[in-house]
């Protein structure tokens, strides 16, 4: 949905981030909740940190806003040193999980019950709440009580809410988790389109894997307290680090073998697959190693066995599963080892059936090794 900026900033050494997240650490007890993690956010991303639950994101977001403070490290945000700062003081602001509106107040009192500490003018303080009211598209339902809206307008007024104080940073938790599959898609078409109006920086928390992929320019994927990489939606889906990033964002299939050079370029020796499989990385560094080859489903393609494969690698198997997922078909396919292989298919054109041989292949270049 949103592409990343043009300038891209984090590919630019000379370009100077907006918040600065330095081998920070915070523990409870004996769990290292938050261990290490270090991380350079630019102005104007809209930034995930995903994870599974447990894994230290909300914990290092509640950070950001002032409501735990780390064990060491240090957070600057446009050279400020924040944790020397009270929540608030700091130019940060928080949209909550729960929308945590309050329910005596209207829709107009809510938006504006941050800014009435500001000492603003009544005439101005109605300015930025109608402002902020357009924004999100709820012009005219000022004086509703929030038990008179929708999930998805709770969400818009607790954005709306978070916004009108004008913050460098907005940080959201989980702000979608409480909405239905349709209406969540559409929410996150009109959030990206406010962040992009705001210009604010956005730093959201989520366990949604395709939330963040549609959503960020940038992803940090946590795992046991830890930043275990950080990339664009491409980069993470695309080229995983580890085994762990492969899993956990998306399907893949794992091919294990040998790393090994040859005549006709890199391979890996896969007894599963039944023989060599062709790759296009360069495996220099995992020569004659342990490696997993991923390949997503997606990038497998399928045909009768009687049918030429225009593919690097292709084997012949037996479809034992078939799953009708509307847009696309997902395929189980038993190699003769009894390797089990997921391909997905468009849902158009030719259909297999439990039972029915077919041929299965793909391209040197749709796989990533993943050292073991």
């Amino acid at each position: 949905m949103i592409p990343a900026p043009q300038d891209s900033p984090w590919a630019d050494a000379a370009a100077v981030p907006q918040l600065r997240i330095r081998n920070v650490v915070k523990s409870f007890d004996s769990f290292a909740a938050v261990d290490d993690v270090s991380l350079d956010i630019f102005r104007g991303e809209f930034f995930s940190l995903l994870g599974a639950s447990g894994c230290g994101k909300t914990t290092l977001l509640r950070m950001l806003a002032g409501f735990e403070f780390p064990d060491r490290g240090a957070v600057e945000l446009d050279g400020i040193d924040l944790l020397k700062l009270q929540p608030y003081e700091r130019p940060v602001n928080m949209m909550f999980q729960s929308y945590a509106l309050f329910p005596h107040m209207s829709v107009a009192q809510n938006i504006g019950f941050g800014l009435r500490s500001e000492g603003l003018s009544r005439d101005h303080l109605e300015e930025r709440v109608a402002n902020a009211l357009k924004l999100v598209q709820l012009s005219g339902f000022a004086q509703r009580k929030p038990n008179q809206l929708s999930g998805g307008q709770k969400q818009r007024v607790a954005l709306a809410r978070a916004l009108v104080k004008r913050p460098k940073v907005l940080l959201l938790d989980e702000p979608l988790s409480a909405l239905d599959k349709k209406l969540r898609e559409a929410t996150q078409f009109e959030l990206i389109n406010i962040q992009k109006q705001v210009g604010v920086t956005f730093i959201m928390v989520t366990h949604d894997q395709e939330e963040a992929m549609a959503m960020s320019t940038r992803i940090a994927v946590m795992d046991k307290g830890r930043v275990v990489q950080v990339g664009a939606p491409h980069e993470i889906y695309e080229y995983p680090h580890s085994r762990f990033v492969a899993t956990f964002i998306g399907s893949i299939n794992l091919f294990e073998g040998m790393a090994a050079h040859g005549p006709d370029g890199w391979r890996v020796d896969c007894a599963h697959w039944g023989g060599p499989l062709r790759v296009a990385q360069d495996l220099a560094a995992l020569d004659h190693h342990q490696v997993a080859l991923g390949v997503r489903p997606e990038k497998i393609r399928i045909a009768p066995p009687d049918e030429h494969l225009a593919a690097d690698n292709f084997s012949d198997g037996v479809v034992r599963e078939v799953a009708y997922l509307g847009e696309s078909m997902l395929y189980r396919v038993a190699l003769p080892s009894g390797f089990l292989v997921r391909v997905a298919a468009p849902n158009v054109g030719t259909r297999f059936s439990p039972g029915q041989t077919v041929r299965i292949g793909f391209d040197a270049g749709a796989g990533v090794a993943l050292d073991k």
